[in-house]
C-alpha cells in the first residue's frame, strides 16, 4: 500500500499520498462508499492518521436513511474509531443554509455534532456576507470548531499543484483547520490518542498432507 502512493513534499518531511493525480476539474472515481472499507486500508497500510474526502450530502444521506430505515453513511463514519467529522460548505448565503440543514438533521439523529468541525471556505475575496457571519455565531456553541478558508486564486486556477505558491492565509487556515480536528480527538479519545490497531492476520490454510507413495506389489501378483 505504501509503494502505491505518492510520496509528496509535505511540513517536516515526505507524505504519502493516495491519489490517481487527476485535475482537480476531473469527476471523482468509482470508490467504495463503506467508510469501513478505508478504516481498514488505513490500519493495513500501517497509517496514523488519515484525511479520507467524501462528497455525499449529509443532510440528503441522513434523511433518507432516516425514511427508509437504513443506517446513514454519515452515521458510519462518525462511528470509526477516532474519526472526527468536517463538514465543508462554501461561504455564502445558501451554502450556509445547506450547512445548517445538515447540521439539524445530524442533531436529530444523535451524531457527535461536538466531535465535528465546521470548515466555511471563502468564494472570492472580500469580508464574509452577513448571513455567514451570523451563521458562524450560532455554529460555534453546537460543534467542535468553526474554521475558515480564505480565498486563494491559485488554488482556483491550479489546484494543489504548486503547495509552495500558496498564500501564507491559506497556510495558516490549514494549520487551523488540523490543530481543530487533532483538539476535537484529543476531547473526546484523550491525549496521547490511544495507538492504531493492527489487523489481525489472514489464517493460514493448513498444506495438505503428502501422498503415500503406493507399496510395490509383490512377486507373482496379478496387477
Amino acid at each position: 500500500m505504501r509503494e502505491a502512493a505518492s510520496s509528496a513534499p509535505g511540513p517536516d518531511g515526505r507524505w504519502h499520498v493516495l491519489t490517481d493525480h487527476q485535475e482537480w476539474s476531473r469527476p471523482p472515481l468509482p470508490l467504495p462508499l463503506d467508510p469501513a472499507a478505508w478504516y481498514q486500508l488505513a490500519s493495513g497500510g500501517g497509517w496514523q492518521a488519515v484525511v479520507a474526502d467524501s462528497a455525499h450530502p449529509v443532510a440528503y444521506d441522513v434523511v433518507a436513511a432516516r425514511v427508509n430505515g437504513l443506517p446513514s453513511l454519515t452515521a458510519a463514519w462518525c462511528e470509526l474509531p477516532c474519526a472526527v467529522p468536517v463538514l465543508c460548505a462554501p461561504a455564502t448565503g445558501p451554502g450556509v443554509t445547506a450547512l445548517q440543514t445538515a447540521v439539524r438533521a445530524a442533531l436529530a439523529e444523535g451524531l457527535p455534532l461536538r466531535r465535528m468541525v465546521v470548515v466555511l471556505t471563502s468564494m472570492s475575496e472580500g469580508r464574509l456576507p452577513s448571513a455567514v457571519r451570523a451563521a458562524a455565531t450560532m455554529l460555534r456553541p453546537q460543534v467542535g470548531a468553526v474554521v475558515g478558508v480564505p480565498f486563494d486564486p491559485h488554488i482556483r486556477s491550479h489546484g494543489l499543484d504548486a503547495p509552495d505558491r500558496l498564500s501564507r492565509r491559506t497556510y495558516e487556515s490549514g494549520a487551523g483547520l488540523v490543530a481543530a480536528v487533532l483538539a476535537s480527538a484529543d476531547r473526546s479519545w484523550g491525549d496521547p490518542l490511544p495507538p492504531a490497531p493492527v489487523p489481525a492476520a489472514l489464517p493460514v490454510a493448513p498444506l495438505p498432507a503428502p501422498a503415500r507413495p503406493a507399496r510395490p506389489a509383490p512377486e507373482g501378483a496379478l496387477t
